[in-house]
């Protein structure tokens, strides 16, 4: 089943130096977009991540220090990678927890000015969990009855999980082929952060989603903690995160 669509969506994929938003990077991107006329367009680029590739990582995707050393670093193809989604709803395996947040911390690390928060994320793999729980290379083999060689190239891993969300719009019927749909379906929390670490309560007001303050209002934190957020600006959160606090914590101030 082709997607319905009424904006653009891209499919991307990323391999990167390991899992940790704050301190990795990417070392290669692969994007797939498909325009509400079915048109397809392709953008797969190999990145200097400027630190060395950990040895379990390469191990995994393939790529080591010689393959990207003369590689453009993100900085200097960001502004093309962000030009290239713009206006894009955007898709991905696992992406709401990682693909996406490692994609906004770079563009903020290289100064690159992009709202993705009016866009809608459809998680392939929060789809096939609730469905099935399954991996990728088994949810390719069971949607496409194909076998995904090249896994781990993100060029591979992105093909597939596009396939696999048509396949699973053809066997699902209680999924909306509506990208509105798939993007609540795929989500688990609703986050402020692209990271989680703040998401939206019931009454749609930001929330604490980890540590001591769980579950307590920013807000609400703010006023009776008044170390929390330098403790927060000076550790090892996502600069998205902290960009997120900085704005609660001025807009509470103006009022």
């Amino acid at each position: 089943m082709e997607l319905k669509l009424k904006n653009s969506i891209a499919f991307l994929d990323l391999e990167t130096t390991g899992l940790n938003i704050v301190t990795d990077r990417i070392v290669e991107i692969s994007i797939i977009k498909i325009n509400p006329n079915g048109q397809e367009e392709e953008y797969t680029k190999r990145i200097n991540p400027t630190i060395p590739i950990p040895k379990q990582a390469s191990d995994i995707h393939g790529i080591f220090d010689n393959d990207v050393k003369d590689m453009p670093t993100f900085k200097e193809i960001g502004k093309n990678i962000a030009k290239f989604i713009e206006g894009c709803d955007l898709a991905g395996y696992n992406s709401n927890k990682f693909d996406i947040p490692m994609l906004a911390e770079e563009f903020l690390r290289a100064e690159i000015d992009l709202d993705m928060r009016k866009r809608k994320f459809v998680d392939v793999q929060t789809i096939f969990y609730k469905m099935e729980q399954r991996t990728l290379i088994a949810a390719y083999k069971f949607f496409c009855d194909k076998d995904l060689t090249n896994a781990h190239s993100a060029n591979a891993d992105t093909k597939a999980t596009y396939e696999v969300l048509k396949a699973q719009l053809d066997r699902y019927p209680d999924l909306e082929n509506d990208i509105d749909f798939l993007s609540n379906f795929s989500s688990h929390t609703k986050n402020v952060d692209f990271a989680g670490r703040i998401i939206y309560n019931e009454k749609g007001e930001e929330e604490i989603n980890f540590g001591k303050h769980k579950g307590k209002t920013v807000e609400q934190v703010l006023k009776t903690d008044l170390g929390y957020y330098s403790w927060v600006m000076n550790n090892d959160f996502a600069l998205d995160t902290k960009r997120v606090f900085t704005q609660i914590k001025l807009r509470d101030f103006k009022k």
